[in-house]
């Protein structure tokens, strides 16, 4: 029988109220506009929005007029193409998500390092990248492809966790461990707004999840050191600003002010 490792956490004090209180402000925003209402111009609004966020938690100088018209850095281009298949991959990240997560960084990095580190998994050799600012070090390659490899097999086995919760773990195991060259908070972002789709949370893509932590900027690297070294403390605390991230993005949906 497979370990459900996600629900125990999905147990710890307090998250599974502020789970359902984050899952509740999705629903209300795409009840209040009518589910079938919602627009693809909509969900590319929201999109581009959240990879406009995204680029600034990592360092990008552009403003959200410069992404928009194409004339943006490295970091927020990438973000805008991986942004550009994110819902194509999104039925793809319970099934395969190495592949998925490779497929992210083929986009985001493409103009961030050489095209042979294009989807490529840091080995021995290589150097521990240390692209997400105010985090510890990175492990080494060994205990990076160990974790990656559970991570991914536990997303592949059934779970009563709600899918906040699979998603927020996903983030944070991807910025600690990352396991590409570069451009790993971009993935790691990514990859929670997959699983936000994939999972039913925010199915259509109009909440802004990276603007969220883009508001809450602040605690987004203390967050993600606590998650790592604080036990289940610092992963309770993790998930409970997770479910904060989610509701101000519901708040930063273009729905809201359309």
């Amino acid at each position: 029988m497979s370990v459900d490792v996600f629900e125990p956490l999905a147990g710890l004090e307090g998250v599974g109220s502020a789970a359902r209180a984050a899952r509740d402000a999705v629903d209300v925003l795409l009840r209040d506009r009518g589910l079938r209402r919602v627009s693809a111009d909509a969900t590319a609004e929201a999109l581009l929005r959240g990879a406009h966020a995204s680029a600034a938690l990592a360092g990008s100088p552009a403003t959200l007029d410069e992404v928009r018209r194409g004339a943006a850095d490295g970091l927020a281009s990438g973000a805008v193409r991986m942004t550009g298949e994110l819902m194509a991959l999104a039925p793809r990240v319970d099934t395969a998500p190495v592949q998925v997560w490779t497929r992210l960084h083929q986009l985001a990095a493409l103009d961030l390092g050489p095209s042979a580190a294009l989807g490529h998994l840091r080995t021995l050799d290589e150097p521990v990248p240390d692209d997400i600012p105010g985090l510890p070090p990175a492990p080494a390659a060994d205990e990076m492809w160990e974790r990656l490899s559970a991570l991914a097999q536990n997303l592949t086995r059934p779970t009563n966790a709600p899918g906040l919760v699979v998603a927020a773990i996903v983030h944070a195991e991807l910025a600690m461990l990352r396991p590409f060259p570069s451009g790993n908070g971009l993935v790691a972002r990514a990859a929670e707004r997959c699983l936000l789709v994939a999972r039913g949370i925010d199915q259509v893509g109009v909440t802004v999840p990276e603007a969220g932590h883009y508001e809450l900027r602040g605690s987004y690297a203390s967050g993600l050191s606590g998650y790592a070294a604080q036990g289940l403390t610092g992963v309770r605390d993790w998930l409970l600003r997770s479910c904060e991230v989610l509701t101000k993005g519901a708040e930063l949906s273009p729905l809201v002010s359309s």
